[in-house]
């Protein structure tokens, strides 16, 4: 019986190619737009945690609830003492200090008069060779010109804001800001080179620091706006992270000071929780909505086939065959299509989906005023889940169609046979 199903499904077309194509026209979509809405999640997290979030970040009360204005005179003091605290928590992670504060970049002339100037955004990390922040931040990647600061106040400037303002490699720039204390601060910075990120909000007007020189020109010894966590292996978990968040901030919750420490996961800040959510939901109903197209069609399509064999069916019931069988049969020659098709969606998903990985696709035009740590240039990103997220719908979907289809079987009657068979 087997050699005779695997005959007809490899002789009649009509019940074998439609159905794998629509299966595979199915997975591969599904394929291809899982890795890429795992490239946009992963790009969303990934940047957001190395240039702004951490997986985890410390700050006082009072920043946390200010800190979209930078607000310094609310930094942390005590910023090594604490750490080492974090550490004792959490040995395998790495911690690590920044202050981020906006100001004035002053380019002067040959006669030290101001000769271009214009808003920056600052951000001073320890740029230590032993610092993981170089890694964080990718700066050697995203050198342009020039080198990284080796030297004190040296500075890296975005190669777009250095082209608006005129400078280059070697130039001097005054940081016109205000200190912790909100007094007038300002520092002579020597541009070591330009950088571009590819996130339009660092790349519209940004300055990175090292932290000794900022903690110096703005009256910040010891202090930080924020600490940043990151787990070992540089992946945000999300549970892992609130469970320590949930710990750390139970020490300090009948505290009244302001100033006393807050931990907040990466979910827990800028409005991730609701944009990873969405993400997920996204995929969720991407498969609901595959799988019942593809039922419907391949439902369609079994009706079509069953009317085409109306014979051969009335045949199998006129020599005895149960209807049970006859049904399951219908239904194993639909999971070998469904098997069929998804192995050849998924492997034409996953060859389209490659090259948006290594490549991706530049969205910089349309993300030219973008406030998002978002890279311009996204990526799809092939995982586990990609290789059989496309059995879900091509399994499914074949599995439904062909038992809706199967149920006129049950409904044939034995006295209408051979009426059947004579015509």
């Amino acid at each position: 019986m087997i050699k005779f199903l695997i005959k007809g499904l490899l002789r009649d077309r009509s019940r074998s190619l439609f159905p794998v194509l629509t299966v595979s026209a199915g997975v591969f979509l599904t394929v291809l737009l899982h890795a890429w809405i795992s490239g946009t999640r992963s790009n969303m997290l990934e940047h957001n945690a190395h240039f702004d979030t951490g997986h985890v970040k410390v700050m006082t009360r009072a920043y946390a609830q200010e800190s979209a204005q930078l607000p310094n005179d609310l930094a942390l003091l005590g910023v090594d003492s604490l750490i080492d605290v974090l550490q004792l928590e959490k040995p395998e992670w790495n911690w690590t200090p920044r202050i981020r504060f906006g100001g004035l970049l002053d380019i002067p002339d040959e006669n030290d008069e101001t000769r271009a100037q214009g808003p920056v955004m600052g951000l001073a990390v320890d740029l230590d060779k032993a610092s993981p922040e170089r890694n964080l931040l990718n700066l050697k990647q995203a050198l342009v010109q020039g080198r990284l600061p080796e030297q004190r106040d040296e500075i890296l400037i975005s190669d777009h804001f250095s082209r608006e303002l005129n400078v280059r490699p070697g130039d001097t720039a005054t940081l016109i800001s205000s200190t912790m204390y909100g007094a007038m601060a300002i520092h002579n910075f020597k541009i070591a080179g330009t950088v571009n990120f590819g996130i339009a909000a660092m790349d519209r007007g940004a300055i990175v620091a090292d932290l000794l020189d900022v903690q110096y020109a703005l009256d910040m010894q010891d202090a930080a706006g924020e600490i940043l966590g990151f787990s070992p292996d540089d992946v945000y978990h999300h549970q892992q992270a609130l469970s320590f968040t949930h710990r750390f901030n139970e020490r300090f919750k009948d505290s009244g000071d302001e100033f006393a420490p807050i931990m907040l996961a990466l979910s827990q800040q800028n409005g991730l929780e609701g944009m990873l959510n969405m993400v997920n939901t996204m995929s969720t109903t991407m498969v609901i909505i595959f799988v019942t197209v593809m039922s419907l069609v391949l439902w369609n399509a079994g009706l079509i086939g069953s009317i085409r064999r109306y014979g051969e069916i009335g045949v199998r019931l006129a020599i005895g065959e149960d209807k049970s069988h006859l049904y399951n049969t219908m239904i194993a020659e639909s999971l070998a299509i469904g098997v069929t098709g998804s192995v050849l969606g998924t492997v034409l998903g996953l060859l389209a989906a490659w090259p948006m990985q290594e490549l991706g696709i530049d969205f910089s035009s349309a993300m030219q005023n973008s406030t998002m740590m978002l890279s311009s240039r996204m990526h799809a990103q092939i995982m586990p889940m990609t290789f059989v997220i496309g059995l879900i719908p091509g399994l499914l979907a074949t599995l439904f169609g062909a038992s809706l289809a199967g149920i006129g079987i049950y409904k044939r009657e034995t006295y209408q046979l051979f009426k059947e068979l004579e015509v």
